[in-house]
């Protein structure tokens, strides 16, 4: 039988096992770590006492590729899905609380007060149809206006949220491909979502299940170290224990991050540049205080005014996302922590003396590529130049942010390319 071998196994790997295992290729993954899912990981941490998820991710209901990988594992029903589309913000250095709420459809529901930005007006908005137009070199800063409450309160947020690069230098033409699947879409297409349980109960371990009963392999700290090239093809790879030959009907799908992509595929130009995440957890002291403007069904409350930029809240353990953190990343895990605290604390209503909880900071230095115009023009195709070998991860050109759902549709869009030679 016909093999498809897929160089590792964290989301985008998944991603693409699962659409294959239903096709007439075997299927073998192959990955270096000693768990799959790479940075949708989860684990015990013995300091909380909990399972916790290296960082937070939300998904949103307009996420149709990574929806559907849910379903096809079964593990649909194991997201909080908020019931409308509301987010909630707290500015830490005013006080000041606000929602934003997606209505219907753009841009009938920026006319009602209560569902846009505090202090903002209708005419703010128009600015969106500048990134509509936005050229390859254009940031996000030098189409919007950078003054006034809409930028620090939406666009800044945003832009960090969705492309971990701050607006200065993120690219306009993705934050657009983001806009118009999503908020110009209205309500239906913005309702968050978030894993009940962790990251890797939603993400990972149903998709390892599901493969299994499948028949796929998975071959768990089992790096490719090398590439063997011949008439423009692999003929064989070579792992840490063995050497693996390649019929001529075989396929690779390599769902690796850039750097470790350039490794193998010596010439290849991928993004270099990357950009940090900082992720802290709390074990908190006692129930919070305050819980004004977060949702029973998914606590989640966007900051401004401080350093945290969201907080998640899953019973006892508050987790705290700040992005295009690449500064902040070189501080050490006790001074972040107890910056991070503060804000935690104030956000919740916990008094400011309140002594650190017990807590995790994970740094994540290269969570996703920086988005910038100039590196996207380096996003990879999913086709290379060797007839069986096509590319699959979140940096890879999908049209999309590196995001959860970039992640997917990679995979999925390699399978579909590596099936289409072979007919």
């Amino acid at each position: 039988m016909a093999k498809v071998h897929i160089i590792g196994a964290g989301l985008a790997g998944l991603s693409a096992g699962v659409e294959l295992v239903e096709s007439p290729y075997e299927v073998r993954l192959y990955e270096a770590a000693d768990q799959a899912g790479g940075r949708c990981r989860s684990y015990y941490d013995k300091q909380l006492g909990k399972r916790i998820d290296n960082g937070n991710h939300l998904l949103l209901s307009a996420n149709k590729a990574a929806l559907n990988y849910l379903t096809r594992i079964g593990a649909r029903d194991s997201l909080i899905e908020a019931p409308e589309a509301r987010f909630p913000f707290l500015d830490l250095s005013s006080g000041q609380r606000w929602e934003l709420r997606p209505g219907g459809a753009l841009p009938f529901w920026l006319l009602n007060p209560d569902r846009r930005v505090a202090d903002t007006n209708v005419w703010d908005y128009l600015g969106i149809w500048r990134l509509a137009f936005a050229g390859p070199d254009k940031c996000v800063s030098d189409c919007l206006d950078t003054s006034g409450p809409l930028w620090e309160r939406f666009w800044r947020p945003l832009t960090v949220a969705a492309l971990n690069t701050v607006p200065e230098r993120a690219s306009a033409m993705l934050l657009w491909s983001l806009l118009k699947d999503t908020f110009l879409k209205g309500a239906a297409a913005c309702r968050p979502m978030i894993a009940r349980d962790c990251l890797a109960a939603s993400l990972v371990d149903p998709a390892l299940s599901y493969l299994q009963e499948r028949g796929a392999e998975l071959r768990l700290n089992c790096r490719v170290r090398a590439l063997e090239i011949t008439d423009g093809r692999i003929a064989a790879f070579h792992t840490n224990g063995e050497s693996v030959a390649l019929a001529p009907e075989d396929r690779v799908i390599m769902a690796l991050p850039p750097a470790g992509t350039a490794q193998l595929l010596m010439g290849l130009a991928v993004p270099k540049e990357s950009s940090a995440i900082v992720n802290a957890h709390y074990l908190l002291p006692e129930p919070p205080k305050n819980l004004k403007g977060l949702s029973k069904e998914l606590p989640l409350l966007g900051l401004t005014g401080g350093t945290a930029d969201w907080l998640f809240l899953r019973g006892s353990v508050a987790s705290i996302t700040v992005s295009a953190a690449d500064e902040l990343a070189t501080k050490s895990s006790g001074e972040l922590a107890l910056r991070l605290w503060r804000d935690t604390a104030k956000a919740l209503g916990f008094d400011q003396e309140t002594p650190l909880p017990p807590h995790r900071i994970i740094k994540e230095k290269r969570a996703t590529f920086a988005q910038t115009p100039e590196t996207l023009r380096l996003r990879a195709k999913p086709e290379t130049s060797l007839s069986n070998l096509f590319l699959a991860g979140d940096w890879t050109d999908t049209g999309f942010p590196a995001t959860i759902e970039s992640a997917v549709r990679s995979g999925q869009i390699a399978v579909a390319r590596s099936l289409v030679t072979t007919l």
